[in-house]
């Protein structure tokens, strides 16, 4: 394919629905990676990967949805349609359990270790309360976050795609990491 995602961005800006199908089909395999990690890391979920890329797919091409900038703002939506799946879902699964979401305390270290498996749906309600009020606040590093936990996108990655140095993500992951505990945390 020697259409750029940039490139396919631009004419799907422009209204064309076919533009924004190719625009997935070239990036389907990373957005089924992405979706591989929200789905491992929310554990008990009923739906597959496949599911959740095409549920974002959906998501994404309503007309309303339309103003992507570039391949950052693309996949930062991606992941934020993701997320709005899974949690969700996660809802679904707590009220159909429990009657409703009950406050657990999200251990932040686990939460962001990529290799650390699978947080419960009450945990993901208790991560995903916390990151709606910490991006009212610090909305730059509240993204930062979405990329990083949601879609499990490594410091270079997300460096890469916002064009800043990896060590100025390094600052702002730690800076965000304990704005984020504190909110998780208040007492």
């Amino acid at each position: 394919m020697s259409e750029s995602v940039t490139e396919l961005i631009y004419a799907a800006n422009d209204g064309n629905a076919e533009a924004l199908r190719r625009l997935f089909a070239h990036v389907y395999t990373e957005l089924k990676r992405l979706a591989h990690i929200q789905l491992a890391r929310a554990g008990g979920q009923t739906l597959n990967t496949t599911g959740l890329v095409h549920e974002a797919y959906l998501k994404l091409a309503q007309p309303g949805e339309r103003g992507l900038s570039d391949r950052e703002h693309f996949f930062s939506l991606a992941a934020r349609a993701m997320r709005q799946i899974v949690i969700d879902r996660a809802r679904a699964q707590v009220a159909d359990k429990r009657g409703g979401a009950r406050r657990e305390l999200v251990d932040i270290d686990a939460a962001f270790d990529v290799a650390s498996g699978e947080l419960g749906p009450e945990a993901l309600l208790r991560l995903n309360e916390a990151l709606d009020r910490f991006d009212r606040e610090e909305p730059r590093l509240a993204r930062l976050v979405e990329l990083r936990y949601f879609a499990g996108l490594g410091l270079d990655q997300i460096a890469n795609l916002q064009q800043v140095s990896e060590r100025t993500l390094n600052r702002d992951w730690r800076r965000a990491k304990v704005q984020l505990y504190l909110t998780l945390n208040p007492e």
